[in-house]
């Protein structure tokens, strides 16, 4: 948010601290630069950084940043620092090389942080205004999002790649809420295709009406490999027979038999029954579709569950089978009718090879036609762009989708711009990762994200076994493993960058030492546990004498907690989960080594009140950055 330096400055501070107490400082420090540095109040708000490291101050200002001409920019800094004056808020600044650091004052810093905190509670780091059309109009409505993201294909297994895009995709969709947008979360199934074909015809041969109903997922894949058993034996021999055909007719030999073998063979095959029962699906064929609709509806009410443990929810399930076919048909004249797309070998393809421009060269070539003339996934992504812009007029679109894809949506970009929908393509973004190595049950390998979560909570549960004192304390334990659990899942997928590989470790992920998922459940608990036994009201807290808190300690977690708000606004920038996580895990190693000098229990009554105040805004901060990571504090 820009400062405008004209307005009256109560009314600016105000609005400022209500989403952010940093940007009160940020004012005062550009109002008293501006007349130093010749440069606008605006400009210098604008340029303020926040710190990744305290012993670099709270906010620091790159002098070369300001673009004044004449001295050196350390010369600069220095001139600067010596006409800086000291106020309430402030002290002087340090110059360090052409950087200015500013600390804030801790007793002002804690008055307006920790009761900042207390009172906005889980809004606390939020700012409503960021998904405005115009941010400085509260009547100006809000802008709309799409984030794409899980997308697992019907009867196939739910793997690595589908749980990293649900995990930061659900992350993806909670940031831009706390930020004002009106998020639409939507996942696009692969619920069409031959593959029905075959499913319709297993349920037929192998299918249990009651299995069905318990577990659908389960069942649809487990009848998938079974009519795969019959078909793979019957795609050999016609590949084989084929291949005698393709040896007989070089040798020129007669082959009118083997034709009649293969023409025979295919025509019973299981492949070609399931090509003529999706035909019939196409054609909307009245029996097909119902049985069709019924796989898709269990599969996506057993979705809804699996998906509701991690928090998860959407708006709308899309898929492959609601892109019309009239929408592809156009895709594929818009195409064909800006010179985009061209027959090659019965095929046709978009060649980006042929342009003149270098970064449109390496795009390659993309295929969007088969030479059997049936679509492929780009002619029915380009449909579907364009339709979901023309239902939502969405303001901006993610695709939460594995860097496999890198290449495929980068095509489809450039398409949907060179076919003159610049207008949907430059609203696009791919946000991508890389991929979870190792990743399988006891059981064997991994089939659904259900398998997953009940590894984890089993191995959970033996962890917390092992503290017998600990364990006798806790409720619910197998609720309270599986909520432990799935903190450990989606923790150890957040760590680090999404483009980064990494490895998927029971051991690693289910431990409370380490940053890990327990291990932030474990610190939210202790506070929680520090609240009962202080047995302090809000009104008590509300009353606390903050100047008490005078530790080093104090004044560092008070400081911490000021710049989530800066956090979450950086989170915009990046659209890492790590950048909240890092804090996080920051934030709560600063608390356990705050307990033994910050003690509650036996400190006199109004030391206790102010220190009470600090954990439980810094357990309302926690409290406020799981939830933004999709995971359910508990609190005991």
């Amino acid at each position: 948010m820009a400062y405008n330096g004209s307005k009256d400055v109560a009314d600016v501070e105000a609005a400022f601290a209500h989403h952010n107490p940093v940007d009160v400082y940020r004012f005062q420090i550009s109002r008293d630069l501006a007349p130093i540095t010749g440069k606008s109040a605006e400009e210098i708000f604008d340029r303020l950084q926040w710190t990744q490291t305290m012993d670099k101050g709270d906010l620091g200002l790159p002098i070369p940043s300001l673009r004044i001409q004449g001295k050196k920019p350390g010369d600069q800094a220095v001139e600067f620092g010596e006409k800086y004056p000291e106020s309430p808020l402030l002290g002087k600044p340090t110059v360090n090389g052409t950087f200015l650091q500013f600390y804030f004052k801790p007793e002002p810093l804690a008055k307006l942080v920790i009761p900042s905190i207390l009172r906005k509670k889980q809004y606390y780091g939020a700012n409503s205004t960021l998904g405005l059309r115009d941010p400085k109009d509260l009547t100006s409505g809000r802008k709309t999002i799409i984030i794409e993201f899980s997308s697992p294909n019907i009867a196939k297994p739910f793997h690595a790649g589908h749980l990293r895009s649900t995990i930061i995709g659900g992350f993806l969709a909670n940031l831009y809420e706390i930020a004002g947008w009106k998020v639409i979360r939507m996942n696009y199934l692969g619920d069409w295709g031959r593959q029905f074909g075959l499913l319709a015809n297993a349920f037929e041969a192998y299918g249990s009406e009651d299995k069905l109903q318990q577990d659908p997922i389960s069942h649809l894949f487990d009848i998938y490999v079974e009519i795969n058993k019959v078909s793979k034996p019957e795609e050999d021999e016609i590949k084989e027979k084929k291949e005698q055909l393709k040896q007989a007719e070089e040798q020129k030999r007669d082959t009118a038999d083997l034709e009649k073998e293969i023409a025979e063979l295919n025509a019973k095959s299981v492949n070609e029954k399931a090509r003529q029962y999706f035909k019939r699906l196409e054609n909307g064929d009245k029996d097909a579709l119902a049985i069709w609709s019924r796989f898709r509806k269990l599969s996506i009410e057993r979705y809804e569950k699996t998906y509701a443990r991690l928090n998860i929810h959407y708006d709308v399930y899309s898929g492959e089978s609601q892109v019309e076919m009239w929408r592809m048909d156009r895709a594929a004249e818009e195409l064909k009718s800006s010179g985009l797309s061209e027959d090659s070998k019965g095929a046709v393809i978009v060649d980006f090879t042929k342009s003149k421009e270098k970064n449109v060269k390496k795009f390659g070539k993309a295929l969007v036609k088969k030479t059997d003339g049936s679509s492929l996934y780009l002619t029915r992504d380009i449909g579907e762009a364009v339709k979901r812009d023309e239902l939502y007029h969405f303001d901006k679109m993610i695709y939460v989708v594995s860097s496999q894809q890198d290449m495929h949506l980068a095509q489809l970009f450039k398409i949907l711009e060179l076919m003159g929908r610049k207008e949907v393509s430059d609203k696009c973004q791919h946000v991508n990762f890389g991929m979870v190595q190792g990743m399988s049950t006891r059981r064997g390998t991994v089939k659904f994200l259900d398998d997953i979560l009940r590894d984890v909570g089993e191995k959970m549960h033996e962890v917390m076994k092992r503290n017998e004192k600990k364990y006798e304390q806790v409720e619910n334990p197998e609720q309270t493993a599986d909520t432990l659990g799935i903190s450990a899942v989606m923790v150890q997928d957040m760590r680090g960058k999404r483009i980064n590989d990494y490895e998927f470790s029971l051991e690693r992920m289910t431990s409370f030492e380490g940053d890990t998922g327990p291990y932030l459940q474990y610190a939210h608990a202790r506070l929680c546990s520090i609240t009962r036994k202080a047995g302090l009201t809000p009104q008590d807290l509300e009353s606390a004498d903050l100047s008490l808190l005078k530790e080093s300690h104090a004044i560092n977690l008070v400081r911490a907690l000021a710049s989530w708000p800066d956090v979450v606004q950086q989170t915009l920038r990046t659209l890492e989960p790590t950048t909240v996580l890092t804090y996080l895990f920051k934030m709560t190693h600063m608390l356990s080594s705050s307990y033994d000098v910050l003690q509650v229990l036996g400190s006199e009554p109004e030391l206790k009140k102010a220190r009470m105040a600090l954990y439980e805004a810094a357990r309302q901060v926690l409290n406020n950055g799981m939830k933004l990571l999709g995971l359910n504090p508990v609190e005991r």
